[in-house]
């Protein structure tokens, strides 16, 4: 453990506040016109899974805990828990669906994903910048709008709906961005 400023802290990282081990969901940095700079944290308890808020000078000083982070592989999801694979010693893991969050519905077979781990139990998942899917469902192409900067619905093979251009209809495999609550990029390259 170590002490930082609480403006060091980011998302994914493990504090120990009185005698409690909270993973950071949220780290937002606020500047006020007048008065003293903060940090806001969203916090999540490791033991009972209970969400709070916390607000910190940005000079006062935290307990940090270290994790290991590991490589896993997405396996399945059965219930409330979601299964990985350590691709070094191929162990499964059980992770709670509320440690994954609302990225969980662009897991994909084999996707490999970040975890970070105290003491052998998982504290956040983190997904790769990107996923290809497949387009199930779109409104047909419109001759003519294509030079339109207008964007509409798609539903893409997962059954999330994802805002794509104009020209582009089902049946094409297309780049979201899920760091970003699943934005088009681009049509895959494959």
């Amino acid at each position: 453990m170590a002490k930082v400023n609480a403006n060091q802290l980011r998302k994914g990282n493990v504090v120990e506040i009185n005698g409690k081990l909270l993973a950071v969901i949220a780290a937002q940095n606020i500047q006020p016109g007048k008065g003293t700079p903060v940090t806001q944290l969203e916090l999540r308890d490791l033991a009972s899974g209970l969400k709070t808020t916390e607000r910190y000078r940005t000079t006062e000083s935290v307990e940090r805990v270290f994790i290991e982070d590991r490589e896993f592989t997405y396996l399945y999801t059965e219930g409330d828990i979601v299964t990985f694979m350590d691709v070094e010693n191929y162990e499964q893991l059980g992770v709670p669906a509320d440690v994954v969050g609302d990225q969980a519905v662009w897991l994909q077979d084999g996707m490999k994903v970040d975890i970070a781990l105290y003491e052998g139990k998982a504290v956040s998942v983190t997904l790769p910048q990107t996923v290809t899917l497949e387009i199930t469902e779109t409104e047909p192409t419109v001759k003519g709008q294509t030079a339109s900067s207008s964007y509409k619905p798609a539903i893409v093979s997962n059954g999330q709906r994802v805002m794509v251009p104009p020209h582009v209809s089902a049946g094409v495999r297309i780049v979201i961005n899920i760091a970003e609550g699943g934005v088009y990029l681009e049509r895959a390259k494959d």
